[in-house]
């Protein structure tokens, strides 16, 4: 064979190769997708961000930052504003998020769901209930406990019959070894596992923000916990969240850290 024609089908297998190659990694990128989120009351909005918090088996998917500041949520995404109350997220991976919505006056608003404690458990939605008398437990028993912290407070209970999770707000405002008048703000995720005809706390819990900051700026915020902004599903197709935004009133009633 001539070797000018060897080397060109040489050339051309291997082109033949590089293409097939690049059409199976770019068919195996998974497709990005658009999340709009609309605020009614969007004029006190100042950002609106999306938390991936955990992977497929509940973990999360970064640690927790301790010098994290409760004015800057460190997000995964942030929205970018389209007019008339509209926030555009484009091109986001696919998976389950947290939306969180920063108001202009130290205001807070953040969506969840209940991730797993211990292995191998599913997640519960943001929705997800318990009965009365097991929330009654739970919440008598986490009064009754010792904590480090002087403010212990179940923000929410859900689960079934057998698992129960309470997303609680755990805050130290009275001094300690930290900063001169700094004091601690933790959101986490508790288990409480029905055994043996009794509800039993499991040890391990999930944490989702730990803060440091002066004590004056804690009491002065309101950092709330609204159901209808976690857990929002985004694929390859377009997803449109609708939002009000809270009065001034309706925002003491709603779970959460409030000016205090």
């Amino acid at each position: 064979m001539n070797p000018s024609r060897r080397m060109g089908t040489a050339h051309q297998n291997s082109l033949a190769v590089l293409i097939a190659v690049a059409v199976f990694f770019l068919g195996s990128v998974a497709p990005a997708a658009t999340l709009t989120v609309v605020v009614d009351g969007g004029d006190r909005v100042a950002t609106v961000g999306a938390f991936r918090r955990w992977n497929a088996d509940g973990n999360p998917r970064r640690k927790v930052d301790p010098k994290a500041k409760i004015d800057s949520p460190e997000v995964d995404a942030k929205a970018t504003p389209a007019g008339n109350g509209k926030w555009v997220f484009k091109n986001l991976p696919p998976g389950k998020y947290d939306l969180v919505i920063l108001g202009r006056e130290r205001l807070r608003i953040e969506g969840w769901e209940y991730a797993p404690v211990a292995e191998f458990d599913p997640f519960f939605p943001p929705t997800a209930s318990v009965n009365k008398e097991a929330r009654a437990w739970i919440v008598d028993d986490i009064a009754k406990s010792r904590h480090y912290e002087n403010k212990v407070v179940p923000l929410a209970v859900g689960g079934n019959d057998r698992t129960a999770r309470v997303l609680v707000m755990l805050i130290r405002d009275l001094p300690t070894s930290y900063v001169k008048g700094a004091g601690t703000l933790r959101f986490e995720i508790w288990q409480y596992t029905w055994n043996y005809g009794a509800w039993v706390k499991e040890k391990r819990t999930r944490v989702m923000h730990r803060l440091l900051l002066q004590v004056d700026q804690l009491r002065r915020w309101t950092w709330v916990w609204e159901p209808s902004l976690g857990a929002i599903d985004v694929n390859e197709k377009p997803v449109t969240v609708r939002y009000r935004m809270p009065k001034p009133n309706d925002l003491k009633h709603m779970p959460g850290l409030q000016p205090y």
